[in-house]
């Protein structure tokens, strides 16, 4: 298979190619550099020990040389670094355990016309990757890849898309052209390794400091003049990355199209459009377990409660199905997403998914497709799914022997949680993102109102326009103050030059009021639809009193905040150097404000609807904290059990507050709800 390489994809590797050219020049600069340095190092310390032998031209003279050979070692020390990269998460599988899986991978290479991948892994996620041990001879020596297959990837995909997701893998690798972007790839790792990774280096140079106060001289010049060398190659750095990442995007255009040709177009967008929401069950099963750490419980089978979680959040969604997998549609994915600017990403190293899809459409290459459940590949995939899933969970500690949830446990467990930390779908996503306006005054001009006009598609769409514009300014603003960097930028459909960008404020600030004036208009409607549908069901009291109390705790929230960020200011000297005197005047200061934060942390210990959701272990701890004076400094030693119950009630004040809000919040809809569903709401004349 050839695919001819697109104008930006030359134009960008010629962009990327001058770059590695230019850096090899300067490179080239600063290693004869260090080459003269090192020989008038060490010859002038040489001859400084020939001219007047004794102990003190002696240890200046190796110090000399020292610093000559430090500096040169410095800019040459990536030629004798290798990555490796850590295989620890990565479970390996074969030809004759899979053969399915890998008379798939064959049909791919032989389509590609690539090579073979050295070991096919499986690991846990939602992904797929190709990866090698590189190094400088990388560049010069061929190099078999692995392909790494994410478990959380085949659960969720047919066989036709995972080919798909595979192919633009190996799409990286197909042809001689791509060969520029390994390049980059290798000169950048290079960069990095003199720019960051030097802490070994400064290891050995603090090793020779340590060995005399002479030596403690010359590693200081040592230094200085590699922290030059670094300085300037953190800007070649910058210039090579950032035609790296131009390079990196025209290649994923480009494996897009390879797989594209070899599985379809429809697959790969169909695969681009689910991955988030399979990434996001995925993850959503994880921080469900990391909460049962304490409770010793783990999972049998991660992905069958991932897949669960897709199929639970798909129909809250109300996605549809295709071959028993949710239908993720371009529009869907982007619903929330209503910004007008559009940016491009120089530093991002793939484009966005739009972009993706939008390029995949145009290609439109049909394939016969294979929509069988892409787990059907494999000889026994519970078997496989079971066994990633222990090994993932053998790396927690667990206190006591872990229990393994039954699924039908973990379905209703997490189907109680989402329901407790979310609102209900009859407001339809309308106040995820904001909280009802405090602001109004109740009037008495009746209005003909429905609830389903009230939170519309396009009501909740001006929740989301309004969040984008807000955005937006900030972004212009940032550009026109020079603090985000850029030549040129789109807003809502027009480009404009950095210059023009402070002309665009006044625009959107018009946006911004015009919208938030039909919000305003619309919780104004909102309330008073309940205030008024409220009359005949006895229930006004309840209405107006849930109304109330958020709104009082909306009042207070900032001054409540306000004990957190003192607090935390007042406990900053802890991770510093500080004289004991010091250290004790700052806790005899800090005793007025711990009173306070301790008087506000009581209340919701005693509120078991907000204790509920803390660990048995943390309401202990945070009682005992409260109950006790506690000395955190004594013999010029913290005692670090004290200060761990201190930081653990500073930390958990803002969660508790969140968590009131929210529960506030929530008892308000509830009720509106539960006012909805009523007889008496259905129509208000």
């Amino acid at each position: 298979m050839y695919i001819q390489v697109s104008e930006d994809f030359k134009k960008k590797s010629k962009s990327a190619i001058l770059a590695i050219s230019i850096f090899v020049i300067v490179y080239i600069l600063m290693f004869l550099f260090t080459i003269i340095l090192a020989v008038a190092c060490i010859g002038g310390g040489i001859l400084l020990i020939i001219t007047k032998p004794m102990f003190l031209t002696l240890m200046l003279g190796i110090g000399a040389a020292g610093t000559g050979v430090c500096v040169f070692f410095f800019i040459i020390k990536f030629l004798f670094k290798k990555h490796i990269n850590d295989r620890s998460y990565l479970t390996e599988i074969t030809r004759t355990q899979e053969p399915q899986l890998f008379k798939m991978i064959d049909e791919i290479v032989k389509e590609a016309e690539t090579d073979f991948p050295k070991k096919v892994y499986l690991s846990y996620d939602v992904n797929a990757s190709v990866f090698y041990d590189s190094s400088f001879w990388s560049m010069f020596l061929p190099i078999k890849k692995n392909l790494t297959i994410g478990v959380g990837l085949i659960n969720t995909s047919t066989k036709q898309e995972l080919k798909a997701v595979l192919s633009h893998e190996f799409g990286h690798f197909s042809q001689r052209s791509m060969k520029v972007g390994s390049y980059v790839y290798n000169v950048n790792q290079i960069i990095f390794n003199l720019v960051n990774d030097d802490q070994s280096y400064r290891n050995s140079i603090e090793s020779w400091a340590s060995m005399s106060g002479y030596f403690s001289i010359f590693a200081a010049i040592s230094l200085f003049i590699t922290n030059k060398i670094q300085w300037v190659l953190s800007k070649m750095y910058s210039f090579v990355n950032i035609r790296h990442m131009a390079l990196s995007r025209e290649m994923e255009f480009h494996a897009d199209e390879v797989a594209a040709h070899i599985a379809g177009s429809v697959s790969l967008e169909e695969s681009l459009l689910r991955i988030e929401l399979a990434s996001n069950s995925y993850n959503n099963v994880i921080s469900f377990y990391d909460a049962k750490v304490s409770k010793n419980q783990a999972s049998k089978n991660i992905y069958k409660e991932q897949s669960f979680v897709m199929n639970f959040l798909a129909t809250q969604n109300e996605l549809e199905m295709k071959h028993d997998l949710p239908n993720v549609k371009l529009s869907e994915s982007g619903l929330f997403n209503k910004s007008k600017l559009m940016i491009e990403n120089q530093w991002a190293s793939h484009p966005s998914h739009e972009e993706r899809i939008a390029r995949l459409r145009k290609l439109n290459i049909i394939k016969d497709t294979d929509n069988e459940h892409a787990k059907n590949l494999f000889q026994d995939f519970e078997k496989t799914e079971e066994k990633l899933t222990a090994k993932l969970f053998s790396k927690v500690k667990y206190q006591k022997g872990k229990t393994e949830l039954e699924l039908d446990v973990f379905k209703t467990e997490f189907e109680e949680q989402y329901n407790r930390d979310s609102f209900d779908k009859i407001f339809n996503s309308y106040y995820d993102n904001k909280n009802p306006d405090f602001t109004i005054q109740e009037n008495h001009i009746v209005k003909d109102l429905l609830f389903d006009e009230l939170f519309s598609k396009e009501k909740v769409e001006l929740v989301y326009t309004l969040i984008a514009l807000e955005n937006d300014k900030k972004t212009i603003e940032a550009i026109a103050s020079k603090e985000l960097v850029l030549k040129t930028f789109d807003y809502d459909g027009k480009k404009y030059t950095v210059k023009e960008a402070k002309n665009l404020i006044p625009e959107i600030n018009h946006s911004i009021s015009e919208i938030q004036k039909q919000i305003q208009q619309n919780d104004s409607d909102i309330y008073h639809y309940f205030l008024s549908s409220t009359d005949d069901s006895g229930k006004k009291t309840e209405f107006i009193n849930a109304y109330q109390l958020l709104s009082a705790y909306d009042a207070s929230y900032e001054e409540k905040l306000k004990v957190y960020t003192d607090i935390a200011h007042a406990t900053a000297f802890m991770s510093t150097k500080t004289m004991p005197e010091q250290i004790k005047r700052n806790f005899l200061n800090l005793k007025p404000l711990e009173d306070t934060l301790k008087n506000e942390i009581r209340p919701y210990l005693e509120n078991t609807s907000i204790s509920f959701y803390l660990e048995e272990q943390d309401v202990k701890d945070l009682n005992y904290y409260i109950e006790n004076h506690l000395i955190y400094f004594n013999n010029d030693h913290y005692i670090d059990a004290h200060l761990q119950l201190l930081m653990r009630a500073i930390n958990v004040y803002p969660y508790l507050l969140n968590r009131k809000y929210f529960l506030l919040k929530k008892d308000l809809l509830n009720t509106m709800k539960d006012l909805a569903n009523s007889g008496y709401t259905e129509k208000v004349n």
